[in-house]
């Protein structure tokens, strides 16, 4: 008995110092990259000529927080506008979004921009269209013309709430295809990506009373235009149920999802994205996509799938499909992925509660678990206060440690080591937030909205530290429940109202009721799914 405890105690320990290390990594990237503004472009100034032409896609759906702002970003660019093409998509002209698009257009008459309707799509709908001609992912059906009749080679699908720095896409530009400054190269990669940054735009204020402090007050901005109020209920725990959401996701993308993030994207021992800000060429995405010319396909169910960005229109994770694929497929004289350091791909969030959030954890979990299996199953192990305790355990159990550095092997010394490690790595994450949420690195100007300045330029309001303990701690404490519900209890997910199952090879299939499609079939995939949004 003796021997598997001090077995596992030796996994543990193991485990534990392994996590450090790649958070220490992380730590080491974020602060050194994300504390200062980058370097200009090389790309916008090459000859005009040897600049390569860049198609944006951007698939909407609804009114997101700040719509107009994040969508008005690509038009603020420093690349040459001539080198541009930008392409909104819909799926209908009734859809909210549709007006905010069109007066992008508009307001912007010197571009080549354009937006794309889903359900005008003669692929899709017509005497010569077929709804089922590819998948029911409503993002790929969305975007599926806009790639059809991209101009140029490279690719730079970027969602709808996502707002960006003027200088990035020469950025994202110069890391794809290898530019450097004074005319020399290095290897392009296959696919480039930015970090992902949440911002909670529901502002708090602090109430001290009988009822303490406020996690969020009943005042409220949304940061920018389209959205109107979020109402905020007046009892605290209504408002935290209600909004907390949005401060745990924002503790989540700036804390243990960015270290992990730039930890694993250095060292590049597989592929690590998030569907937000991704750039890559449709040359290769055809290559990858074509069992002719992808061996990897000639033997699977997938060889029978469209080409092209139709291939991902059966998945559900479509942005770490296409990731993945363009990772395994050979390409020579290419790198594999590539994280544009410096630029952050601001997400600006408002209204999202407690309930929304566990259920979009869930939701990725459930996804997740079936494309990466393995480092699924783990995934808990690197939270802190699970993590903490295996190190703690280890430290207190294993004799070696006992006899080296005398630390008693009782519970109690284990309690202490546990608290003395989620302290240490509590105060580290309060850094990494602090340096992330401060915007050093974005350059800002005039066309900068205020959710993106950051809170060392008045922008995002500063979390003071009781408010950013009480979010991380919730975020703590959440993860093991919701790790053990969305691996263990369950394939199903809540996904815009409606109810699915998460299959082997990542598609979904709704769990309510049948639908009848345009040619009278019945279709599981397509129940429901339509309506929603892979985000």
């Amino acid at each position: 008995m003796h021997t598997i405890i001090y077995v596992l105690a030796s996994v543990g320990l193991f485990w534990g110092c392994f996590v450090l290390v790649v958070q220490g990594l992380g730590t080491y990237k974020l602060l050194r990259h994300y504390s200062s503004i980058p370097k200009k472009p090389v790309s916008p100034t090459l000859p005009k000529d040897e600049i390569p032409h860049v198609t944006i896609i951007r698939p909407a759906k609804g009114l997101e927080p700040a719509l107009y702002e994040c969508l008005a970003s690509v038009f603020y660019q420093t690349y040459p506008r001539e080198k541009l093409t930008i392409y909104f998509c819909v799926e209908s002209k009734q859809d909210p979004a549709y007006p905010v698009l069109c007066q992008l257009v508009s307001d912007f008459p010197d571009f080549d921009a354009k937006v794309f309707v889903e359900a005008e799509d003669p692929y899709l709908s017509g005497k010569q269209g077929d709804a089922n001609n590819i998948g029911p992912n409503p993002k790929i059906r969305n975007v599926s013309r806009a790639f059809r009749e991209a101009k140029g080679d490279i690719l730079w699908p970027l969602d709808c709430n996502i707002w960006i720095a003027k200088d990035v896409a020469g950025r994202m530009v110069d890391k794809l295809c290898g530019f450097e400054p004074n005319g020399k190269r290095s290897t392009p990669f296959k696919f480039v990506h930015q970090l992902p940054l949440v911002v909670d735009t529901v502002t708090s204020m602090s109430h001290v009373g009988d009822e303490g402090q406020a996690l969020l007050s009943s005042s409220s901005v949304t940061g920018g235009s389209g959205t109107g109020d979020v109402g905020v209920p007046s009892s605290i725990l209504s408002r935290c149920w209600t909004h907390g959401g949005g401060r745990l996701e924002e503790m989540f993308m700036a804390t243990t999802h960015a270290k992990f993030y730039c930890a694993i994207n250095t060292v590049g021992v597989a592929p690590c994205i998030v569907g937000k800000s991704n750039m890559f060429r449709k040359s290769h995405l055809d290559v990858a996509t074509d069992p002719a010319r992808n061996p990897i396909l000639a033997a699977t169910s997938a060889a029978a799938l469209p080409r092209g960005i139709d291939h991902f229109s059966s998945y559900m994770c479509e942005d770490h499909v296409i990731g993945d694929l363009l990772w395994r497929t050979r390409i020579p004289g290419f790198r594999n992925h590539g994280l544009v350091y410096g630029d952050l791909a601001i997400q600006p969030m408002a209204g999202m509660s407690v309930r929304a959030y566990v259920a979009r954890r869930v939701r990725w979990l459930r996804a997740r678990k079936w494309t990466v299996l393995s480092a699924t199953l783990v995934e808990h192990g690197v939270e802190s206060l699970v993590c903490c305790f295996y190190l703690a355990f280890g430290l207190t159990t294993v004799p070696w440690v006992h006899d080296t550095l005398g630390l008693p092997q009782t519970w109690s010394a284990l309690a202490s080591c546990w608290l003395l490690g989620v302290t240490l790595w509590m105060l580290v994450d309060r850094v990494v937030c602090k340096r992330l949420h401060a915007g050093l690195s974005i350059a800002v100007d005039e066309n900068t909205p205020s959710f993106a300045r950051g809170a060392s330029r008045g922008g995002a309001e500063k979390r003071p530290f009781g408010q950013w303990l009480l979010a991380w701690l919730g975020r703590e404490i959440l993860a093991l429940p919701i790790w053990t519900w969305a691996v263990f209890l369950g394939t199903g997910v809540n996904w815009r109202g409606r109810r699915f199952r998460v299959r082997s090879d990542m598609t979904v299939v709704a769990m309510d009721e049948n639908v009848k499609i345009a040619n009278g079939r019945l279709s599981e995939e397509v129940s429901g799914i339509r309506g929603g949004k892979i985000d």
